[in-house]
């Protein structure tokens, strides 16, 4: 039987992740299968999605600045591709390409994993209205929190992804009142990132039940978690979300729902750490 063939497409690709995470679980349970990284310039993109089905491929996952692009170029899509408007992963289904989106699911099953029962614990307030926002309040909304609070440099945006979602929309000035009752607070923008150490809010105003999730990686520790940790606070960094986002795609490309564990973890950890 032909070896499963699974990739990840971006531009640039080098520093993704996620070939580590497949191997490692190809590895784990014996699969006889592959998860390369290729690099596509923007307008080679719909070529390259033509092209998937002759090359062997299963499906991939699809990382910046092509998520839009696929969303345009797949034949179909599931409801939260549909709902968050980009897509991340890619598969066959009786010869037809879908796509799918599971950064939400990724957000959802991080806090589940280190902070449960968090959906009960809304308000809920966003830092940001770019893509991964989308999948963010898309995650709150399937969870049932209600209060959505949207706050961005850009009040516009922020107005755009409140009409999409149904949730309310706001300017940084208003951050400080919005954060007095909120249960959640989730930062989807890059600060915080290595080069970019700049606190996206001040947690000190909120209250002490709230926990607090960003959705950067590297550092693991942002200076929006440090301060939470530092005033008490429950906080969940962003690197699971990165491990569980990847679970969909390999369970439909290579048949195996793949486990997030602790040593899967540590060695993400030590490559971001040796960088």
């Amino acid at each position: 039987m032909a070896e499963k063939k699974a990739f990840v497409t971006g531009h640039p690709i080098a520093h993704s992740r996620s070939p580590k995470i497949h191997g490692y679980w190809l590895a784990q349970y014996g699969i006889d299968g592959s998860y390369e990284a290729i690099d596509v310039a923007p307008d080679e993109f719909a070529s390259f999605l033509k092209a998937l089905g002759d090359n062997g491929f299963r499906g991939g996952n699809v990382t910046i600045p092509h998520k839009e692009a696929a969303f345009a170029g797949v034949a179909r899509r599931d409801h939260a591709a549909a709902a968050i408007g980009a897509v991340n992963t890619l598969w066959f289904e009786d010869g037809v390409l879908w796509g799918g989106n599971t950064d939400g699911y990724g957000f959802a099953a991080n806090l589940d994993q280190y902070a449960p029962g968090w959906a009960a614990n809304g308000p809920a307030v966003v830092l940001g209205a770019g893509g991964a926002s989308r999948a963010v309040i898309h995650a709150l909304k399937e969870r049932g929190v209600k209060d959505i609070r949207i706050v961005n440099r850009t009040l516009a945006r922020a107005e755009e992804l409140g009409r999409h979602f149904g949730a309310s929309a706001h300017g940084g000035d208003a951050l400080g009142e919005l954060l007095g009752d909120a249960g959640l607070l989730i930062n989807t923008t890059s600060l915080g990132m290595h080069g970019n150490e700049t606190l996206s809010a001040d947690p000190g105003a909120l209250p002490d039940h709230a926990i607090v999730t960003d959705i950067v990686y590297v550092p693991l520790e942002t200076p929006l978690l440090a301060a939470a940790r530092a005033r008490g606070l429950k906080t969940v960094d962003g690197l699971g979300m990165l491990l569980h986002q990847a679970v969909p795609g390999f369970e439909r490309w290579f048949g195996r729902k793949p486990d997030v564990t602790p040593e899967l973890r540590r060695m993400i950890v030590a490559d971001i750490e040796g960088h």
